[in-house]
């Protein structure tokens, strides 16, 4: 049984309101409260757009809330209050008394937060105000008018507003309109995503005209769901514990990522993967415990924290995976014993020697990975498909070709031609992946077995850049404690306690 009642009270975010001062780039939210050592309650978006499907397809779009307990209470912004076992929230298109224009520059899309952030920065010192977004892929956004530097590609997005998407609370045999930021309380939590979580919970808008389910989870707790899902329960102590520094180093370093849309961050790859935090067994709770409230800094900041799942036997910079400036303590080095880092030198300087370093996995942290060494085919025909080319090509002259490598081996960018010359794909950092994602890393080498099919070898699974969680796992095996491990993969850093960095000089 679901009761009904009006009460007084809660912030109220109206998205459809027309701004008759200024052009809109795109449907405005609140800021996320910033954090702070005292306040370290992270907003993360659980379920994002929401009603995107009332957008794209003019149809309702349902979301079943169910308690794992008691009954939850629901309070929207006007006051009105719900209580029941589960809420059915339908979201519709409502009709504007006054349509409005949204109108903005676009710049991208980016395979990453991290390529375009480097592009918002760069704008931000010529003057300009650029937001990072997430619609679909990362772009940057800024208004119609902002002079933008000739050599960045832009595009144009007017759009005129006629309605806006509004949720529905679906009782037995009505609905109600919920109106504003929309309270959810869960006594012995929700379930959400196959997993179970506590909240509280917050349902608003974001930047796109869709909603967002939001669960407000304190940092400590909110690694009890990063840290298994990361690295695994099972792995030893010192690694558990240097993936709890690492987790709540990045959260705390990237709470801006998903700002425009009103929370900290996301709970999917795009971010750190957040799922049941009931999966935290015992070891990982120690771990959190045992690192409480520490991170690593560099100068007084916290660091970007990058890890992954492994690097195949050699650490990669920085700026080997993202269009981003070199981080000082992210550098190229042969992660393995004496004896290998003796063999292999940096940079890798040939396709023939990264051939040989490919073959190789003795004395390598982490190399019972299984993805440390893999193999790929790559055909034509599948690039045809997947790529739009200028004109119509031939598959039997089409060529894929490493243009440039880091000094890690790591495929810089990546080309494919034909013989016309005219049709050319350059992949490049971060996109490699993005546009190809059955690879799992750029360090790799290329063989053409026939005409127009290729025998892609490579080593590890991610970027490569910062921890190999492998190696981690490998490096703690060995009896290396926390303080060795971090130091290896980010030497120079500071492990520190958790403070209000604004304050450092």
């Amino acid at each position: 049984m679901l009761i009904g009642s009006i009460s007084i009270g809660c912030h109220s975010v109206n998205l459809a309101k027309p701004n008759t001062n200024a052009v809109k780039t795109h449907y405005k939210v609140d800021l996320p409260p910033k954090l702070s050592p005292k306040k370290t309650f992270l907003w993360i978006g659980l379920g994002p757009q929401l009603g995107i499907k009332v957008i794209n397809n003019n149809s309702s779009s349902k979301v079943l809330l169910k308690s794992a307990g008691r009954p939850m209470s629901l309070r929207d912004g006007s006051g009105k209050y719900f209580k029941a076992q589960n809420f059915s929230i339908n979201f519709r298109e409502v009709s504007l008394s006054k349509p409005y224009n949204i109108e903005r520059q676009v710049i991208g899309p980016f395979a990453s937060f991290e390529s375009a952030s480097r592009v918002a920065k760069d704008l931000s010192k010529k003057g300009l105000k650029p937001l990072i977004a997430h619609p679909r892929d990362w772009e940057v956004w800024l208004p119609v008018k902002a002079s933008i530097p000739i050599n960045i590609k832009v595009s144009k997005m007017i759009k005129t507003i006629n309605s806006s998407i509004k949720p529905f609370i679906e009782l037995e045999n009505t609905s109600h309109l919920l109106e504003g930021n929309i309270e959810i309380q869960a006594p012995d939590g929700m379930h959400w995503d196959q997993g179970i979580f506590q909240g509280p919970f917050q349902l608003q808008p974001n930047s796109y005209g869709s909603w967002t389910l939001i669960e407000k989870v304190n940092l400590e707790k909110y690694l009890e769901g990063v840290v298994p899902h990361e690295i695994g329960s099972r792995s030893p102590a010192a690694a558990l514990q240097a993936q709890s520094v690492l987790a709540r180093t990045w959260a705390i370093a990237n709470s801006h990522r998903y700002a425009i849309d009103g929370y900290h961050l996301c709970s999917n790859t795009q971010c750190q993967v957040y799922r049941d935090p009931r999966k935290a067994t015992k070891s990982v709770k120690e771990a959190i415990q045992k690192t409480n409230k520490k991170i690593l800094t560099w100068k007084n900041q916290p660091i970007q924290a990058f890890y992954h799942a492994s690097n195949g036997g050699i650490m990669a910079s920085a700026d080997e995976a993202w269009a981003i400036n070199r981080l000082p303590y992210l550098k190229e080095k042969v992660d393995g014993n004496k004896i290998l880092r003796n063999k292999f030198q940096i940079p890798i300087k040939s396709n023939k020697e990264l051939r040989v370093f490919l073959k190789t996995s003795i004395g390598a942290f982490g190399s019972n990975h299984s993805r440390f060494r893999w193999e790929r085919t790559l055909t034509a025909k599948q690039l045809k498909e997947l790529f739009e080319f200028k004109e119509k090509i031939n598959e039997d002259t089409l060529k894929l070709k490493v243009l440039k490598r880091g000094k890690s081996g790591r495929v810089l960018s990546l080309e494919i031609l034909d013989s016309s010359s005219r049709n050319r794909k350059i992949l490049r950092l971060d996109a490699i992946r993005r546009l190809l994602p059955q690879l799992p890393s750029t360090l790799f080498v290329i063989q053409e077995e026939n005409q127009g099919t290729w025998k892609l070898s490579g080593g590890g699974f991610g970027h490569g850049v910062g921890l190999s969680q492998a190696g981690a796992i490998d490096l703690a095996s060995q009896g290396w404690g926390i303080n060795s491990i971090l130091q290896h993969y980010y030497p120079g850093t500071k492990y520190e306690p958790l403070r209000d960095f604004s304050k450092s000089p």
